[in-house]
């Protein structure tokens, strides 16, 4: 069984009573769930990654004042839960902010990964703030939030971009793309610079699986957990950029023309040429902010 299951099934069966019978007038204001940094919020632990920071356990999610009334006293009850549930340890205790589980401030608890309380606040922040910040922020489930304050902010980041700056990201990646796997590759490779060419092909490859999430309009996890994620949903490509990591350059074309394909099927460009870069820059003439549009083709 997944931990993320697990750990629903400890608020379920122990957690969820207690904290309806402590705080029966301020239960509907506790968002609850499992939500943050970890394999085991994307679903992709395994046996290995229980050799450090696996427990069985949640996160209650309050505004500020509510926290102020009655954070304490509920991260009391919690450290009050079983110390074991379904053979994990729930050693991992609450501290009112300290720690994966336990009391959390809504808004204390999305700064990390945004920068402010809640989603990115302007098209620059969105911009700027990386993939695996918003796909930590929103990964995990939301066990219940009959407030919806969290899951309001949670829906926002995972649907809130701005269409202007998906599509400055967009173009910045396949003119990445363009210049690395295209480009420069076969240059490095033809004067003998074999570690160059690798760090091309892998600059490639890390803009095509980014560049990828962009289009199906996700947030791609950071290096350790891309893959695994892309394998989701587009398993041929995943196979096809690990190969040119394990030395298959010849694939670098083939990638190339596939997103180049996606690219007229998604209206984002209806250009001819096999080169990325034309097709960066159709991209990023599409963009009706103007502010964003004169950005650096690369600049994303």
């Amino acid at each position: 069984m997944r931990v993320l299951d697990i750990c629903r099934r400890f608020y379920e069966e122990l957690g969820r009573e207690a904290i309806a019978a402590a705080f029966p007038e301020r239960v509907e204001r506790i968002a609850v769930g499992l939500v943050g940094a970890g394999s085991e919020c994307f679903g992709y632990e395994d046996e290995q990654s229980r050799d450090h920071d696996m427990y069985a356990g949640f996160q209650l999610f309050l505004t500020a004042e509510d926290a102020a009334e009655f954070g304490f006293a509920l991260s009391s009850l919690y450290d009050r839960l079983p110390r074991e549930f379904m053979g994990l340890s729930t050693e991992h205790r609450s501290r009112m902010g300290d720690g994966k589980h336990g009391v959390k401030v809504i808004g204390a608890f999305y700064r990390p990964f945004t920068g402010t309380d809640g989603p990115p606040e302007n098209w620059r922040q969105w911009l700027h703030t990386p993939s695996w910040a918003l796909a930590q922020a929103t990964n995990g489930a939301v066990f219940t939030d009959p407030l919806g304050e969290f899951s309001r902010i949670r829906g926002e980041i995972l649907c809130g971009m701005p269409e202007d700056v998906r599509k400055k990201k967009i173009a910045a990646r396949a003119a990445i793309m363009a210049q690395s796997g295209q480009y420069n590759f076969d240059r490095c490779v033809k004067r003998g610079e074999c570690g160059a060419a690798m760090l091309a092909a892998a600059e490639f490859v890390r803009n095509a699986v980014e560049l990828r999430f962009l289009l199906e309009r996700r947030h791609m996890p950071y290096y350790k957990w891309c893959f695994r994620a892309l394998r989701e949903f587009d398993a041929p490509l995943e196979q096809q950029l690990t190969a040119i990591l394990a030395g298959d350059a010849s694939l670098i074309e083939a990638v190339a023309a596939a997103f180049i394909d996606l690219f007229r099927a998604e209206g984002l460009s209806d250009g001819t040429w096999d080169f990325l870069e034309p097709h960066a820059m159709e991209v990023q003439r599409r963009i009706n902010n103007g502010e964003i549009r004169a950005l650096h083709l690369m600049e994303g």
